[in-house]
């Protein structure tokens, strides 16, 4: 082999050694910047979990404050009591901040003490067709009820045994509203939302153990499930809380004119001692945000216990 062979075959070692130590840098390269991205973005993912759980806190805090001082005629400013209707409060901190809203379970409609009546009108609101609505109600109230006939569009044991998957009707109180998922008739969009439309969910409890809805904490959706409240007395009754929460219905009984009578045994203005809290870390430089939604139930002057936690939760704005 001469020299000039000699001279081409060390040139295109040296090439192609070249071109692997190129790529071993460039893949070197490649994985640390992948990692700087992973870590900074779980570092911020993790402040964002914190500032939602500060909101969480705050959110107990200001039950407790509530408590002590919701009957008092003077507020002063930055000391205001929060509302218990899913009203939005923010609070700062470093590089961040929380939105928090209470929403006392009274102002929900309870599946195991609500009317048929209520429940159907609910659904309606949520856009469900009326022979939709028939199935779904009448199958609720077959899985809570403890006998096993069913309705005219109910559901027992007969239906959900011919299942692909078979099981059978509870015949007591739900426990949780993701048992609803079982139940004839609900599918998850109606259950959960999509982006056309809102889930039944968030208007739904089983926490409150009463048979009527407070309306000082019922949004509007719930308000226009009661029978004899239109759209415009709902918008009359959040306006009228907006400056004062309603200490009895004698209050607002211009709003309902003649429906009063029909519309006083479906509504209170008591509360509950159970409030669901729906917290959202967010940084100031990014919009998407960590959400908490949980459940509590104030148990003492200084103590509370946990119904329903969720982490992360979709809080919707």
């Amino acid at each position: 082999m001469n020299r000039e062979s000699q001279k081409g075959i060390a040139l295109l070692m040296v090439l192609w050694v070249l071109t692997i130590l190129t790529v071993i840098v460039l893949s070197f390269s490649f994985m640390a910047r992948t990692e700087t991205y992973s870590t900074l973005s779980f570092k911020e993912g993790i402040e964002k979990k914190f500032l939602a759980e500060a909101g969480l806190e705050r959110g107990i805090t200001e039950l407790f404050y509530r408590n002590l001082y919701k009957f008092q005629f003077v507020q002063f400013e930055g000391m205001e009591v929060w509302k218990i209707d899913g009203t939005s409060y923010k609070g700062r901190m470093e590089n961040g901040y929380y939105t928090v809203r209470l929403t006392d379970e009274s102002g929900k409609v309870d599946l195991n003490t609500t009317s048929d009546v209520v429940l159907k009108n609910l659904l309606f609101n949520f856009g469900i067709e009326e022979g939709e609505a028939d199935i779904i109600v009448d199958s609720i109230m077959d899985w809570k009820d403890p006998d096993d006939l069913h309705r005219l569009h109910g559901a027992e044991d007969e239906y959900y045994m011919s299942l692909p998957n078979p099981y059978k009707a509870k015949n007591a109180d739900f426990e949780t509203l993701e048992e609803l998922i079982l139940v004839r008739g609900i599918t998850h969009e109606i259950l959960y939302g999509s982006k056309a439309r809102k889930g039944i969910t968030d208007f739904l409890t089983v926490n409150s153990k009463i048979n009527t809805i407070n309306i000082n904490a019922a949004q509007k959706e719930v308000l226009t499930a009661i029978p004899g409240i239109t759209e415009e007395m709902a918008d009359l009754i959040i306006d009228y809380r907006q400056e004062k929460e309603i200490n009895n219905l004698q209050e607002i009984q211009n709003i309902f004119g003649e429906n009063y009578s029909i519309v006083s045994s479906y509504i209170s203005v008591t509360g509950s001692n159970t409030v669901t809290i729906e917290s959202a870390g967010n940084k100031d430089d990014e919009k998407g945000g960590y959400g908490i939604r949980a459940t509590v139930t104030i148990t003492g002057t200084k103590e509370y216990a946990y119904v329903y936690y969720k982490s992360p939760a979709n809080i919707k704005k």
